[in-house]
Parts: structure tokens; C-alpha cells; sequence
């Protein structure tokens, strides 16, 4: 069962973000950046970076609404 949350992706920059199946010791996630296909068009994509290693991935906003993947905050 995935259960899905409600997110408001303008706020997003900053927040922290738990992997439910941490990979390679990263675990804590901090959005460092907000991909827009425009300067004024909604936010598409988000840039995560791993607390523990300093990598960069990005993904879907949406993604992060899936609780099997991602928890809110640092657990």
C-alpha cells in the first residue's frame, strides 16, 4: 500500500528528506534547487542533494509525495 502526501512544491527548497531504502550511505536528503522548464512556469523537477556524500540527483517533485520512497524530514 503507498500512501501519498500532499505537497506544495513552491515550497520545497530546503526541506529535508529521509530515503525509506537508503543506497551507498546516503540517507538524508536535503532540495537544494527547483527545476522550472520556464523562469515563471511551475516547478517540475527537484535537485536532492545526499547529506552524507554531497551527490546530486534529480527527480519529479512528485516523487517525493510517495511515502514508499520518501519520508518527510530527517528520521
Amino acid at each position: 500500500m503507498t500512501t501519498t502526501r500532499r505537497l506544495n512544491p513552491e515550497k520545497l527548497r530546503l526541506s529535508k528528506w529521509t530515503a525509506a531504502a537508503p543506497r551507498n550511505k546516503e540517507k538524508h536528503f536535503l532540495v537544494v534547487a527547483l527545476g522550472r522548464a520556464t523562469p515563471d512556469g511551475p516547478v517540475e523537477t527537484v535537485t536532492l542533494e545526499a547529506v552524507y556524500t554531497g551527490r546530486q540527483q534529480e527527480l519529479p517533485w512528485r516523487a517525493l509525495c510517495d511515502a514508499s520512497q520518501w519520508l518527510q524530514g530527517w528520521a
